[in-house]
Formats: C-alpha cells, structure tokens, sequence
C-alpha cells in the first residue's frame, strides 16, 4: 500500500515507463475517493511553451531514487485525457481518463466523483 505521506514527496519525480523512457514529471496525485487510495497521477508534458498535464494510473507504481516507473507505456499515456496546467478536470470527463487505460470507472452513489487531488 502507497502511503499518503510518501506521495507527498513525489511531486516533481520523473515519470518513467516500464522500459525506462521519460515521459514528464509528476505534478499532482489523486485519490480514489471510495478507498481514499492513490489512483491516479498528473504528468507536466510537452514543451515549455506548451505544457499540460496527462493522467496515468499510479496503482503498480514503483518509486526509486528520482523516479516513479509506472506500469504504462510513454505513448499510451502522452495520449491520454489531458487538461491544461492550471485546469481541473471536469466531472464529465473523469470517465475518459478510466476508460483510456481500460480500467472500471466507479462514481459514487449519488454520481460523486471517483477521483480527488491530494
């Protein structure tokens, strides 16, 4: 189990696939707000003129010395559901980011989000 105190510390790690490219740096963590579990995480991609911030699932992620590997590939995520630097993302789009990574998408009883930043 990912403890909550340990993603504090990985704002601003590399970001590396399973193969070890880089794919950007962790920006921000979200939680699943059923389990209150990391779920997802935010990565700061693209040029410095044109920056945005792509989810990825952090569930099999392995944190070493500057890095958090996830278990996805670069280009599976470099084209997931992305929003701007200073953007959230809207509650209807939050299905997207599951569905891309073919995982189950669980809002709450009453449509509450599954997702929340920490």
């Amino acid at each position: 189990m990912i403890q909550p105190a340990d993603i504090r510390e990985w704002r601003g790690l590399d970001v590396i696939d399973p193969k070890g490219h880089k794919i950007g740096e962790l920006e921000a963590v979200y939680v699943d707000t059923a389990t209150d579990e990391p779920a997802m995480a935010t990565v700061r991609t693209g040029l410095p003129s044109r920056r945005r911030l792509v989810f990825v699932p952090i569930g099999e992620a392995v944190v070493g010395p500057g890095y958090v590997r996830v278990a996805h590939a670069k280009s599976l995520v470099k084209n997931a559901p992305a929003i701007g630097t200073d953007d959230v993302l809207p509650a209807e789009e939050e299905e997207a980011v599951f569905k891309h990574y073919d995982l189950t998408y669980r809002p709450g009883v009453g449509g509450e989000r599954q997702l929340a930043r920490r």
